[in-house]
């Protein structure tokens, strides 16, 4: 019976020393760019109870329909969870940088400053460098799935090369440059934590 009850103390006692811990790593995907055919995945760790580090990388290396948005793209990113981590809302700042070959993309669209039509009649392969803020918030689906959304704006410096058309190899105009400031991140995460 006394071994019984010292046994129970120590257990009892153990219980306390124990760290309730939540996720530390988590593996994501983006779904906004896998619908629009650039693969993304992300990794996520947690470096203190409020704080996480993100890397993501994303590529698309194909043309569809003769028309060019390939592009590779690294964008590490930290974190500061309001409540705490891989729940909830959460404030970020992020880098980036790639490389990328755009053209024959018939559009009409000038926003903020960057006039994307010049892309229907020309193409622009060159490097990107930026950075920027985001704010986002992640629901909770059971004990391992979450799905994220994050918004993020910034600034992103562009140097590259033109070509008249997107399959001519000889450059009409190199060495230009061009800053661009707007949205700098849009994605709907689905996430497995452990």
């Amino acid at each position: 019976m006394k071994l019984k009850y010292l046994l129970s103390v120590i257990l009892l006692s153990l219980i306390g020393l124990v760290e309730a811990r939540g996720q530390d790593v988590a593996i994501k995907t983006d779904l906004l760019k896998d619908i629009v055919l650039t693969p993304t995945v992300s990794a996520e760790f947690g470096i203190a109870p409020k704080w996480t580090i993100e890397g993501t990388a994303e590529l698309n290396a194909w043309a569809v329909n003769d028309h060019y948005w390939k592009h590779w793209m690294l964008m590490p990113e930290g974190r500061y969870w309001f409540c705490q981590r891989f729940a909830g809302h959460f404030v970020g700042a992020h880098i980036l940088g790639g490389q990328y070959n755009f053209g024959n993309l018939d559009n009409d669209i000038k926003f903020l400053g960057t006039d994307f039509s010049k892309l229907s009649d020309e193409r622009h392969q060159g490097w990107m460098a930026g950075a920027g803020i985001a704010y986002g918030y992640s629901w909770i689906l059971d004990k391992r799935w979450n799905i994220e959304a994050e918004i993020g704006i910034g600034w992103v410096h562009t140097w590259y090369d033109v070509y008249p058309c997107a399959h001519c190899g000889k450059k009409t105009r190199t060495n230009q440059q061009h800053n661009y400031f707007g949205p700098t991140k849009a994605a709907i995460n689905l996430i497995y934590t452990f």
